[in-house]
């Protein structure tokens, strides 16, 4: 655990960060290349956790509590959008957060507690819990984005 510090927390976050702001800000002019994009940025975002011995079955209630808060949080933006444009999809996206929060906090609390049965260590730390969550937000979202944008072609 003391390899799972709130350094390397924070450097896989600024890191991942800087990648993701790099990278989306070639895939925006490019509709149908940000939800994959966000895909891949998900994916990369579990690379600390192998790279400093952790499982990534042991971060998967945070990376469940990520893809349901995000992907949901996307759908109330682009409904707010539908309705009322920017400020719409800022008060779709502010009030969805909040609702999804919760729900996202009762199937992370579920798959805690299944992992626990199942003896899988998923003692939360910066790391884990930093990347974790990173990794279900980018995975949640870039998945929602993929399918409206590239396959439904909304």
């Amino acid at each position: 655990m003391r390899r799972e510090s709130l350094l390397a927390g924070s450097v896989s976050v600024l890191t991942i960060s800087l990648v993701a702001i790099g990278s989306l800000s070639l895939a925006i002019s490019y509709k149908r290349l940000i939800g994959p994009t966000l895909l891949l940025l998900g994916l990369l975002s579990l690379v600390p956790l192998r790279l400093f011995g952790r499982s990534i079955k042991s971060c998967s209630a945070d990376i469940t509590f990520g893809a349901i808060d995000t992907g949901f949080l996307g759908i109330a933006a682009l409904i707010g959008a539908s309705f009322a444009g920017v400020l719409g999809a800022i008060v779709g996206g502010a009030a969805g957060d909040a609702i999804t929060d919760g729900f996202a906090g009762l199937w992370e609390g579920k798959v805690a507690q299944h992992l626990r049965a199942r003896g899988i260590r998923e003692a939360r730390t910066p790391l884990s819990a930093s990347m974790g969550k990173m990794a279900g937000c980018f995975l949640g979202i870039g998945l929602l984005l993929t399918v409206v944008w590239t396959i439904v072609g909304i």
